[in-house]
């Protein structure tokens, strides 16, 4: 058994968010000493360990609570969600990001920015050795592996939608 101390030492938390989730129920003692202080135990840890992994994913407390609570198994549909709000915000932050290039561009070099662009991209394949064909190749196999990763990969190079779909099209043959 490990008393809050010990568990906020473990977990890296402090006390009071220990009890903060305590007071919500998400994360509760399985016992009391006799002097009536919390006690946890290996299950409480590993509770505890599941719920800084949730954390770390960016679900809400609230999400937690009914993740670790559910008979059935509702972490898919819920992290399934949170995925799809980061891509969302992703693409925002590519979005902000092109802009801000271009805003830039006037100004300083690109090369500063920790971006690729598609020229950038092609011109690393082409002294990599690869030619079209090769990249056209290379461009099936990502869309046929792995689909959505290619969408986001093209989105990250600042390639416009309309060209991104005519890039997926060729690569379905």
């Amino acid at each position: 058994m490990y008393t809050i101390g010990e568990l906020s030492k473990r977990s890296g938390l402090s006390r009071s968010t220990l009890l903060y989730y305590d007071r919500k129920g998400i994360l509760s003692p399985s016992g009391r000493s006799e002097s009536n202080y919390r006690l946890y135990s290996d299950a409480d840890l590993s509770r505890l360990n599941l719920i800084l992994n949730y954390r770390e994913t960016g679900v809400s407390l609230k999400q937690i609570k009914q993740l670790l609570d559910s008979k059935t198994n509702q972490s898919t549909t819920i992290l399934e969600q949170r995925l799809s709000t980061l891509n969302s915000e992703i693409s925002q932050l590519r979005e902000q990001q092109k802009i801000i290039i271009k805003l830039l561009e006037n100004d300083s070099p690109h090369r500063k920015s920790r971006t690729l662009t598609k020229e950038t991209w092609v011109e690393l394949l082409r002294a990599a050795g690869l030619s079209d064909d090769d990249m056209h190749q290379w461009h099936v196999e990502f869309e046929r592996n792995m689909p959505e990763a290619h969408q986001d990969f093209l989105e990250s190079l600042g390639i416009e939608p309309k060209e991104i779909k005519k890039i997926r099209q060729q690569s379905e043959h």
